[in-house]
């Protein structure tokens, strides 16, 4: 993970998306001389990110659960209230596609500007039939209708609805009954994921579910590990996932299952700093021990609204002391595998997409030491330019006088 292969002056030719040829900017300017040239100025070219974990669609924000935590309550206590995941649930439901879709593209177009080029994104904000189809057609026209490339997964199980805590196995008889088979019909998700965890589901609820989906198709994900140690990254194991997430409370024990059984070891540790813990993940333990870490942003409105994959990158450094190189390897080429497309994207090869982001440094370790704005200068997805940073077309001493209008003061 700690192995770049950083090409000083290189270049790449791309035709039609596609990377042709990496190498030396000399050589591949002497066998491209029709080819259109675009000078990055010196300044890193990577890769673009791949965040393999977000709740890209939802309504409205958790305002009042933020300013909550900062007062001192817990996750658990603000869920309890009223808030956490069933505040969003409300709102979402509340909202049509058009707006969902409408608030979606905001967050897509955030994405873009930190330098990302492929997310995952779940559903699990809906939690009845209607409202989970919802989401993940809304995600599939993002596909559709936006140049980041979305990966789909099915998150029905993300929580228990108010309307059946009293019966909660009539709610995983749903999920297992009628989300899972129309999501699996209407090709809706690649994957199936779930909250195992205490007051959410637990080992028996999320095998079941779990065992359910991959037998309609669906590759595995899980939530394992976040709040306690309760078995979820050896769950992952037992049912060969694709990967565990969260594992912020995993031991040695689940460390050494997710190894013997291929499971690779998704990291969130935005969600830690936005609910103001200090229990990050065991990241070095679990990179001595061989396992090809991802670090991902865990995008969504309550513990960890941040698109910027820059900012896990700095995260990842400073709390998790893994090493620069270790955490561009996490957001690239192993967050690619862990979503089954590391033969498509995630490093610059021959006959890989040309998604690539240029970050306005000259150090690609500048990236995670500067932290808490935008680095990159563009980005690029299947060799078009997505997004590019604005110049300042006038200093501000020659702004002319204006009249400003404001919607709050």
């Amino acid at each position: 993970m700690s192995k770049l292969a950083i090409i000083p002056n290189g270049g790449m030719l791309i035709h039609d998306g596609r990377i042709d040829i990496v190498g030396a900017s000399d050589e591949i300017e002497k066998n491209a001389r029709d080819a259109e040239v675009v000078d990055a100025g010196g300044r890193v070219v990577l890769p673009g990110f791949v965040d393999a974990h977000t709740h890209l669609v939802f309504a409205g924000t958790r305002l009042d659960d933020f300013e909550r935590r900062a007062r001192g309550e817990t996750y658990e206590q603000i869920a309890a209230a009223g808030g956490g995941i069933w505040s969003t649930v409300e709102k979402t439901r509340a909202a049509s596609e058009s707006e969902l879709l409408d608030q979606a593209k905001k967050h897509v177009s955030w994405f873009l500007r930190c330098g990302t080029t492929t997310v995952e994104a779940k559903s699990g904000y809906g939690l009845t039939l209607d409202d989970e189809l919802k989401i993940l057609r809304v995600i599939r026209r993002l596909n559709q209708e936006t140049p980041l490339e979305i990966v789909p997964t099915f998150l029905g199980a993300h929580a228990i609805p108010h309307e059946d805590r009293q019966s909660p196995q009539r709610y995983v008889r749903l999920v297992i009954n009628e989300m899972l088979p129309r999501v699996a019909s209407e090709k809706l998700a690649e994957f199936c994921d779930v909250f195992c965890e205490h007051g959410y589901f637990d080992i028996e609820q999320s095998r079941e579910i779990l065992t359910a989906a991959k037998n309609l198709g669906l590759k595995l994900r899980i939530h394992a590990d976040q709040l306690t140690n309760s078995g979820g990254a050896k769950l992952a194991a037992e049912l060969r996932a694709m990967t565990a997430d969260h594992l912020e409370k995993t031991d040695e024990k689940g460390i050494a299952a997710m190894k013997a059984d291929g499971v690779q070891p998704v990291l969130l540790p935005g969600s830690v700093y936005a609910l103001g813990l200090t229990g990050y993940p065991r990241a070095r333990e679990m990179i001595e021990a061989g396992l090809p870490v991802v670090i991902a942003t865990d995008f969504n409105p309550g513990s960890s609204p941040s698109p910027s994959m820059p900012t896990i990158l700095s995260l990842a450094c400073t709390q998790m002391k893994m090493s620069p190189a270790e955490a561009i390897t996490a957001s690239t080429i192993n967050a690619a595998y862990s979503l089954n497309r590391g033969d498509k994207i995630g490093s610059l090869e021959q006959g890989k997409l040309a998604n690539f982001s240029i970050f306005d440094c000259e150090d690609f370790r500048e990236i995670a030491y500067w932290f808490g704005f935008p680095q990159a200068h563009s980005v690029y997805i299947r060799g078009e330019r997505v997004h590019k940073l604005p110049e300042m077309t006038q200093k501000f001493n020659e702004a002319p006088t204006s009249i400003y209008r404001f919607s709050h003061l």
